[in-house]
């Protein structure tokens, strides 16, 4: 199958529909993360439909001081992942075909949430991200458009968009794609030196420590379930209290690097509970990781609801997003994990 290159939006629209148009958007200089989108959207699309690759580097997304200058430009690689992975076709217009009349007066505006967690490290960010997103939905006209789970803030936000102004287009988020160490795949890790990588590791690190946190605190809370309402019962929730500070302690230095395990140390530590427990997990490893040569330096570790990003409370149920992000040298990298907390007991 070849795969087509295409500038204009004219271009685009000339062409035949047949079944369902998946679009994946994206900034170029791809890699197997976005690789796992194609495949996804050629999926969703199935053999009859249509799988189109955005490729547009979006200056109204990128603040005084950021690397929209120094951005992988990569079209021809771009080109032949986008189609080893099903993309029938890729559309990647210039500034001025997106953008005719130059930069735009009217813009979407991402709201209070856009403030939080990124948008307060990288103001107006997510209203250039958010305008592009209009813009090319416009232009493209999907019926499904997928966007990757590692942009957990960016997805949310493109959700609430789609929702609020009644775009007519399915939005699927598709799951972070990472590296057999567990770092999470993106354009900006080519940035990174050997030393430097190393370091990253720690946002992943300190992400699976709070998820094995809260996966031990869930399986307590199932094992509780199971005790009846009776004097057994609080003997058995006090039992499993006591056993809570070594367990948790084990899960903490199994994600750690090795040179920050310590577990007797950390079992001397106070148990905390819930989504207090779980950033206390991941904060122990972004502690150690500061440490380090080159040492890593957080912008933030938050516990959120992904329904308006801000922090959740300790008697909180339901689907939540543990977000990390961080600079290791000059590079800045972000992460996260879905987790849900059950019921109280």
């Amino acid at each position: 199958m070849t795969t087509a290159l295409l500038r204009t939006a004219d271009e685009l629209h000339a062409r035949v529909r047949a079944g369902r148009r998946a679009v994946v958007m994206t900034m170029g200089a791809l890699h197997d993360g976005h690789a796992s989108l194609i495949r996804a959207a050629r999926s969703i699309a199935g053999p009859g439909g249509e799988v189109v690759v955005t490729v547009f580097v979006n200056p109204l997304q990128f603040g005084a001081g950021e690397d929209l200058d120094r951005y992988p430009r990569t079209l021809d690689a771009d080109l032949e992942i986008a189609g080893k992975a099903g993309a029938d076709a890729v559309f990647a217009p210039a500034v001025e075909e997106v953008y005719p009349g130059g930069e735009p007066q009217v813009r979407i505006s991402a709201g209070p949430m856009g403030a939080r967690l990124e948008g307060s490290v990288r103001p107006g960010h997510f209203d250039g991200m958010l305008t592009v997103v209009a813009k090319l939905l416009h232009l493209t006209r999907p019926d499904v458009a997928l966007y990757g789970q590692k942009d957990a803030q960016q997805l949310a936000l493109i959700r609430r968009m789609v929702r609020d102004l009644n775009f007519g287009v399915e939005i699927v988020g598709v799951p972070t794609a990472r590296e057999d160490d567990g770092l999470a795949l993106s354009s900006r890790n080519r940035y990174l030196s050997p030393a430097e990588r190393a370091t990253a590791l720690a946002l992943s690190q300190a992400l699976f420590a709070g998820r094995d946190r809260h996966a031990a605190q869930e399986a307590l809370r199932a094992r509780a379930r199971e005790v009846p309402s009776t004097r057994a019962r609080a003997e058995a929730l006090s039992a499993l209290g006591e056993s809570r500070a070594a367990a948790d302690a084990a899960a903490v230095a199994k994600s750690l690097p090795a040179s920050a395990a310590d577990p007797e140390g950390d079992a001397r530590r106070p148990a905390a509970c819930g989504p207090a427990a779980v950033r206390a997990a991941s904060r122990l490893v972004l502690e150690e990781a500061a440490r380090l040569d080159p040492p890593l330096e957080l912008d933030y570790l938050a516990l959120v609801d992904p329904s308006d990003f801000t922090e959740i409370g300790d008697d909180f149920t339901g689907e939540a997003v543990l977000a990390v992000a961080a600079r290791v040298g000059t590079t800045r990298l972000i992460d996260n994990l879905p987790l849900t907390f059950g019921a109280a007991l």
